[in-house]
């Protein structure tokens, strides 16, 4: 079951922000704790937006696609210094490629899960709003390409009800019967997609979209706290940023694996980085249990 997401309220800017914070960080630190961090952060998020149901069916197929990035890696690099064994191929085996085929596999599945979370929380008239008037043709782009998977699995999934229910679909008859079913699937769904874009650039056209001097009407206020968020999400940046420039997450992989010393200080920045991570979290456990004592209290004193 889904949650009411109190993060997704926010002003756009904050939202873009946050994800794009995430995004960065988590495609630029390789340190074992970051990884653990932005995973937990990108699981914990994407539990609460699509439930737990929702993050299974993710996860159900995210990791089989894991598991053979993991094993990719050591099957082709053999770069390293502890030698573990030796492929029937006579190339060794080392410890690093196998502990850098898990980072890289890790890092695929944060950032999977961060643009599922994004899709969910960025919609495309926060996305229009937020450069609109700066890039029109390249955000209306973007925006129907950020919402075009999500839109495209919707439909696929009912033409192949449609399709199964006059026996038309890929599971039915013999395999070249099949084979033709899905090709006419596929060619509908082409189909569907060509005409859904020309439909929105045409719908968007007779707008005045992008036209010099048009205005629109926003919904979106920047109030205190959308402050308040900004400046957390600003001050967590220039910390982690100071951090790494300072060494303070650096961790190489070959030709041995070797970081920076644990110190309360080198410490600092995986927490100030767990603690950017799970910020639309902790706002919305805070609106659930303050949801719940106002329930509490009309019960009472009903």
């Amino acid at each position: 079951m889904k949650n009411r997401d109190t993060f997704s309220s926010c002003h756009p800017v904050v939202c873009f922000l946050y994800f794009g914070l995430v995004l960065a960080f988590s495609m630029c630190f390789t340190h074992p704790l970051c990884l653990g961090v932005s995973l937990c952060g990108a699981l914990a998020y994407c539990g609460y937006l699509k439930g737990r149901r929702g993050l299974g069916k993710t996860l159900a197929w995210l990791l089989p696609m894991l598991l053979l990035a993991a094993i990719v890696n050591p099957a082709f690099s053999h770069e390293g210094a502890t030698i573990l064994t030796y492929l029937p191929s006579g190339n060794p085996l080392t410890l690093e490629s196998v502990c850098y085929g898990l980072a890289a596999s890790i890092i695929i599945a944060v950032v999977i899960l961060w643009f599922s979370c994004y899709n969910e929380v960025m919609t495309s008239d926060k996305f229009v709003y937020l450069f609109g008037r700066i890039i029109p043709a390249l955000s209306l782009v973007l925006s129907m390409t950020l919402r075009f998977v999500p839109k495209f699995t919707a439909q696929a999934r009912a033409v192949g009800e449609a399709q199964r229910c006059i026996g038309r679909d890929t599971h039915t008859g013999t395999l070249l019967q099949r084979i033709k079913n899905g090709v006419t699937i596929i060619s509908i769904l082409v189909t569907w997609a060509l005409e859904n874009a020309v439909e929105t650039a045409d719908s968007m056209r007779g707008r005045g979209y992008g036209l010099p001097g048009r205005t629109a009407y926003s919904i979106y206020r920047f109030d205190e706290r959308d402050r308040l968020a900004l400046l957390w999400l600003g001050f967590c940046a220039v910390y982690i940023i100071s951090g790494w420039i300072a060494g303070g997450l650096y961790f190489r992989w070959y030709p041995t694996m070797k970081g920076v010393g644990s110190t309360p200080f080198t410490l600092s920045f995986p927490a100030a980085y767990l603690a950017l991570t799970l910020t639309p979290v902790f706002l919305n456990v805070r609106a659930d249990r303050r949801w719940q004592k106002l329930q509490r209290m009309e019960s009472y004193h009903a």
